[in-house]
């Protein structure tokens, strides 16, 4: 009897570490890819390894391919100014035009299921001038611009989104300059 009320305690203690979300990872609807395909310039991520040695000009560009998947080709500067470069493919998922796979493996280990990730585009500007891109478990987020800067008032609106749905934006490195929306007289 006496371990009953300390795991209530301890489950009590822990639920803050549980994600508290208003709303489900959901991707947008609809997805134009000839209008995504061209270069953004990343303004803020989740730390992830591979992007360990940025520290700045992050850029993603995304290329149509005539077999029908994207190009992807990550880009950024490191500390000692020296280009770090990866290139990949993603692909569409079938009935989810918002969802992508992508993967940096060579062609010959595509077959294998665990070298895909995720990449939901979570918001996108109807103008497909920004977007923020995450996938369901909520470990990776990236909010793109097609400007190397963004306007803090619509950084901040992409965040609270980001966190309505989850996640936990504590650790979020942002990459690029943010922009103060003009004083009104």
């Amino acid at each position: 009897m006496r371990a009953f009320p300390m795991l209530l305690v301890l489950c009590l203690a822990m639920s803050p570490l549980a994600v508290h979300a208003d709303e489900p990872v959901a991707s947008v609807p609809e997805l134009e890819l000839s209008r995504y395909a061209g270069q953004w310039y990343e303004i803020a991520h989740l730390p992830v390894s591979f992007q360990r040695k940025c520290v700045r000009e992050i850029t993603a560009t995304y290329s149509l391919r005539r077999d029908g998947s994207i190009g992807v080709r990550n880009a950024c500067r490191t500390r000692d100014d020296g280009l770090e470069e990866a290139q990949g493919v993603a692909r569409t998922v079938e009935g989810h035009p918002g969802r992508l796979q992508v993967r940096f493996v060579p062609d010959w280990l595509s077959w294998l299921p665990l070298v895909w990730a995720d990449y939901w585009v979570l918001e996108l500007d109807p103008d497909y001038q920004w977007t923020m891109v995450g996938e369901p478990g909520r470990k990776y987020l990236w909010i793109l611009s097609r400007e190397p800067s963004m306007d803090r008032g619509l950084f901040d609106r992409l965040r609270a989104r980001a966190e309505a749905m989850g996640y936990d934006l504590s650790p979020l490195v942002i990459a690029a300059p943010l922009r103060e929306a003009p004083a009104t007289p």
